[in-house]
């Protein structure tokens, strides 16, 4: 079988349609929540991110944070348009659990992963500016190290979990 001659300029123009196309996709519904999110740059997907459902006060969101490349990535910063944000994390001080911002970050060592959780790290919601219910779709942009960033959109979801409280007197 003959394999079809292409001259390289045909090459080329396929190429840079090929990279046009891909460039152009997107999605505008509501299912990019629910589909793991990467920067390809930057190798860190953002898996099962979800938020804990809060009246009013703080709360919280969480995922697994996983990290393709050959290099750690370190997260040094959240932000989202629901309310002011803070990297946390839960440690012991004095024979207590308590809740306090992650200095330096969050190291995601290279092919390996960083889970977000209760009781754990975790992205401080510090003051929603309104209520997060059930099925809110939250969006949040993670600042990497060397400047990059990575947007995801978390589910919100009731969750009564292990008691763990984000009242500011939880606080270290």
């Amino acid at each position: 079988m003959r394999t079809p001659c292409i001259p390289r300029r045909g090459i080329a123009v396929l190429a840079a349609a090929a990279a046009l196309s891909l460039g152009a996709c997107g999605s505008s519904d509501d299912t990019a929540a629910a589909t793991p999110t990467a920067s390809p740059a930057a190798a860190l997907t953002v898996r099962d991110p979800w938020v804990k459902a809060a009246d009013s006060g703080m709360t919280a969101a969480f995922a697994v944070l996983a990290n393709d490349s050959d290099t750690d990535v370190t997260v040094t910063a959240v932000t989202s348009p629901a309310s002011p944000m803070e990297l946390h994390e839960m440690a012991m001080q004095e024979g207590k659990m308590v809740m306090r911002p992650k200095a330096g970050g969050f190291v995601v060592k290279a092919h390996g992963t960083h889970e977000l959780s209760p009781g754990g790290d975790h992205l401080m919601l510090m003051q929603p500016s309104a209520p997060i219910k059930p099925g809110d779709r939250v969006a949040f942009t993670l600042t990497l190290a060397d400047g990059r960033s990575v947007a995801f959109t978390a589910v919100a979801k009731p969750f009564a979990g292990a008691g763990e409280s984000y009242a500011p007197g939880m606080h270290g």
